[in-house]
């Protein structure tokens, strides 16, 4: 299916048109048929001579009603630009085709209507000029009467010409559906209408809708059920979940997690327009337009096209999307493009400008995702996409993470640095923990700082160690010491006095167990690594079972030690403690 939108002055015929051309009446209000005035949107549809289906969103022309206008033009890919023969081009006209070009529609058709009551040549040569310094170029004009008929069929071989050459919608985007009609059904529940311009929905699908989750009960097109639709599409969707009175013009229909709601964006100014040299200064408030949606927002100018907006409520936005900015004021309209929906807070001095400067030298696409990374360093991977940017080749994911292509190796460069400076203010701890790593390397979350931990640096009971960290020269002197009587005599843990007088306090004797140097029996007993196998071995020749005092004996140390040692033996399994209170090795 493919769909079109119609724009011109009021009463210049767009909804006898599409009338003629689809058989179908376009204006849904008794009001509007009695008044002879399209007020809201009108919805026809119809089967071209090639088979093609053509959906027409009918807008109304009048001044007053410029908003619905809007939200029905805004997702349609093409236009049906109508000119009165009798009339000419009008200011309601101008209006019409300056939304066109600055919502950045590139294919349109003319039509100059009401060819029985006036010669069309001239006003078809006037519109076509004037439609072709807009974005949509070279536009193809037909002559018709829609009360004669003359020239329905070449309006409709037009069409068929012109929906041939749009490019295909992405069936594989995340769905987006501006919501433009909201009603109850008896017996049915809620149903929303809009134009699917990308992705696919069906039934059974659950959609996000202002942070909740709706379900999709049934999906119509065209006035008939189907089990799937796909872009681009008019689609009626039936939804549990939700109320009509929660629903308006404007809401958005979302695939989960594939957009950002923000209430801050940059763009880029679209052409010239406001901030120009010969145009008016831009208005501090504006009506931002996109999709069926209309929001108020503050503007910040920048520098040059740049320029800040504040959102009065959060949009579902991608970066790449065309916003249509509207001072309700002066009736003028400008396009903008979306350029960062996360933007960055702007505090020093001379930032606005830098900030200018960066957003009008970004490319977009890969390059453009590329660079915004950069700049964010490290980001949720699903965050990143929802801002409406593709994956930059090279980039390192980390779980949820995805960090900038380069980054993980600048971490790791800088990482030395941070643990020899904490080993230097703390040198009887191995390394910084991996909290303090985090915060050194302003990563967001712990999991992220073994990206950066390469040898001879190493991961070791949450910290970061170097593998010859060592201890301090002192501390490894009294150590050695100690050691060297433990070598002589494996069971002669050194006395509280003995370890004061090496001046190896509790900060030490961890440090020394850290580094392997001591093993911790007990408060205030230590002994050299290896002294499991040799108490084992002494073990080994007393009979089974054996007590304490034969255990002691075996070991010719004191209670002191030989009652926290068998308890250390008894924890890790060596020896087993019977019912009377004697072992036997296990």
């Amino acid at each position: 299916m493919d769909v079109v939108a119609t724009a011109g002055h009021v009463d210049h015929g767009k909804s006898t048109l599409v009338r003629a051309l689809t058989g179908m009446e376009p204006d849904r209000w008794e009001e509007e048929r009695r008044r002879g005035l399209t007020i809201d949107l009108g919805f026809a549809w119809t089967t071209l001579p090639s088979g093609r289906r053509l959906a027409v969103v009918d807008v109304p022309g009048h001044e007053r009603f410029v908003g619905n206008m809007l939200a029905g033009v805004g997702p349609v890919p093409a236009a049906l630009v109508v000119v009165a023969a009798d009339d000419g081009w009008s200011a309601q006209t101008a209006e019409h085709v300056a939304v066109l070009d600055a919502l950045g529609v590139r294919h349109a058709l003319l039509a100059v209507t009401k060819a029985d009551l006036a010669a069309t040549a001239p006003v078809l040569a006037d519109a076509r000029e004037r439609l072709a310094a807009t974005s949509m170029g070279e536009v193809p004009g037909v002559a018709v009467s829609a009360v004669t008929g003359r020239g329905v069929p070449e309006v409709a071989a037009a069409l068929e010409a012109l929906l041939a050459g749009l490019p295909a919608p992405d069936r594989a985007a995340p769905v987006r559906l501006w919501v433009d009609r909201a009603f109850p059904i008896r017996g049915a529940g809620t149903v929303v209408t809009g134009t699917l311009s990308a992705g696919r929905v069906a039934a059974g699908d659950r959609l996000l809708l202002g942070g909740r989750e709706v379900a999709v009960r049934g999906v119509q097109s065209l006035g008939e059920p189907v089990g799937r639709a796909e872009a681009t599409a008019r689609v009626a969707l039936n939804l549990r979940g939700v109320a009509v009175e929660d629903l308006a013009r404007g809401s958005a229909l979302l695939t989960p997690g594939a957009f950002r709601a923000t209430s801050d964006v940059d763009v880029l100014l679209a052409g010239g327009g406001w901030g120009s040299a010969d145009a008016p200064r831009l208005p501090a408030e504006v009506v931002v337009h996109v999709g069926s949606a209309a929001v108020a927002a503050r503007t910040r100018p920048l520098d040059g096209a740049a320029v800040r907006l504040r959102l009065a409520g959060p949009l579902p936005l991608r970066v790449g999307d065309r916003l249509l900015l509207r001072d309700p004021g002066a009736r003028r309209v400008l396009g903008a493009d979306v350029r960062d929906v996360d933007p960055p807070e702007l505090r020093r001095r001379g930032a606005a400008r830098a900030r200018a400067a960066e957003l009008s030298a970004r490319p977009g696409g890969a390059a453009g995702a590329a660079a915004d990374l950069a700049r964010r360093r490290v980001v949720r991977t699903a965050d990143f996409t929802a801002m409406g940017w593709p994956v930059p080749e090279g980039a390192a994911q980390v779980g949820p993470w995805l960090l900038a292509p380069g980054l993980p190796d600048e971490l790791a460069a800088a990482l030395p640095d941070v643990v020899t400076r904490y080993r230097r203010l703390r040198p009887l701890e191995p390394g910084p923990p991996v909290a303090v790593v985090q915060r050194a390397l302003e990563l967001p979350a712990p999991e992220l700082v073994p990206v950066a931990v390469r040898p001879p640096l190493a991961l070791q009971e949450g910290r970061v160690v170097a593998a010859a960290a060592g201890l301090p020269p002192r501390v490894q002197a009294a150590v050695d010491g100690i050691r060297a009587r433990l070598a002589a005599d494996p069971f002669a843990a050194p006395e509280a006095g003995d370890l004061a007088a090496a001046a190896l306090g509790p900060r030490e004797l961890a440090a020394a167990v850290r580094e392997r140097q001591l093993v911790r029996i007990a408060e205030g007993v230590y002994l050299a690594p290896g002294v499991e196998a040799v108490a084992r071995e002494r073990l080994v020749a007393l009979p089974a079972p054996f007590t304490l005092s034969q255990a002691r004996a075996a070991w010719g140390t004191t209670r002191r030690v030989a009652v926290p040692l068998m308890e250390w033996l008894d924890a890790r399994g060596v020896t087993q403690r019977l019912p009377d209170s004697t072992r036997r090795l296990r």
